[in-house]
């Protein structure tokens, strides 16, 4: 204990010197519970929220636990205008890869639900398609997420499923995602900043937004295309976002990365209680990092100016 407390004081103090990794603590045997197989990376928050890590749990005990509970978990994902060309990829390999073993609902937010294509399921998976408002700005689209998954998070998926799972769908899954991401509420560590310190982080900084963080604030940098958790606490993340992004529209104001910019700020002061590693979402465009085992959810190479806005 002493020892587990004198590292702990030693991370709070080193915390704006030290990449945003933490120590995770963990059980990969009866025998040495407390033991840990990453020596390359810190993986547990000022909180005591770990991050997740190839080699940081053991699928098989997780695995075991989510079936005894019964879990359905909802993976939410918008396909809107030329967007829905990304679907079929990313379901055929949400299949391969996605919450392999449970049950899955795939909640597909579209304009063009004659548009989603028919992919092979397994049992106890499905495809729940949801008509939705398009958008003439690619950023409207963005932003109007939070408004939907909060909306429907109240009127349907609490009588679905436990929990909920958001993502972009230009991307495809390459490895396994597993319920090793679940927990009451999570983020993902930005591909771009998982290593930065505070100061180049990419807040929003005008105090006229209601997504302003101030400069002495934040502990790390969360994508805005992979977050979830329980239903109930996804309700209240999306809805006080998309509340707040109301807001800063009645003022003419939209925040610099638009609800990836709102999600910043909630996680500020409503702390995650487990926070998703860079192999939850990468591009290759970035390169591969030796301390990356594993590119489970990968960006789609794309012609943004082609596909936004049409």
């Amino acid at each position: 204990c002493t020892m587990l407390c004198d590292f702990m004081e030693r991370c709070f103090s080193l915390h704006l010197q030290l990449p945003p990794y933490f120590l995770l603590l963990h059980c990969d045997s009866k025998e040495h519970c407390l033991s840990h197989r990453r020596t390359d990376v810190l993986m547990m928050t000022p909180w005591f929220a770990p991050i997740v890590w190839e080699g940081t749990y053991n699928s098989e005990i997780l695995n075991e636990e989510f079936r005894q509970r019964n879990v359905t978990v909802g993976l939410t994902v918008f396909a809107i205008k030329k967007y829905v060309v990304f679907l079929q990829k990313f379901l055929e390999t949400a299949e391969m890869y996605f919450m392999v073993g449970h049950r899955v609902n795939y909640y597909v937010f579209t304009d063009r639900p004659e548009e989603v294509p028919k992919v092979a399921l397994k049992d106890g998976r499905n495809v729940v398609v949801l008509k939705v408002q398009n958008y003439s700005r690619w950023q409207e689209i963005s932003m109007r997420r939070m408004e939907m998954i909060s909306y429907f998070s109240q009127k349907q998926f609490i009588n679905e499923v436990n929990y909920l799972v958001s993502v972009d769908v230009d991307m495809r899954f390459n490895d396994e995602v597993g319920v090793e991401i679940l927990s009451n509420l999570f983020g993902t560590l930005h591909p771009g900043f998982y290593a930065s310190r505070r100061q180049s982080f990419t807040y929003e900084r005008r105090s006229a937004s209601q997504a302003c963080v101030p400069r002495d604030e934040g502990d790390f940098y969360y994508a805005g295309g992979f977050f979830g958790g329980t239903v109930k606490e996804v309700y209240k993340l999306t809805k006080k976002c998309h509340e707040a992004i109301m807001l800063d529209k009645a003022k003419g104001i939209e925040a610099i990365w638009q609800e990836e910019s709102h999600l910043n700020k909630y996680f500020v002061y409503h702390k995650p209680t487990k926070i998703l590693s860079p192999e939850y979402l990468w591009d290759d465009n970035i390169g591969r990092p030796q301390i990356l085992k594993k590119r489970r959810f990968l960006a789609v190479p794309k012609n943004h100016a082609a596909i936004r806005n049409k």
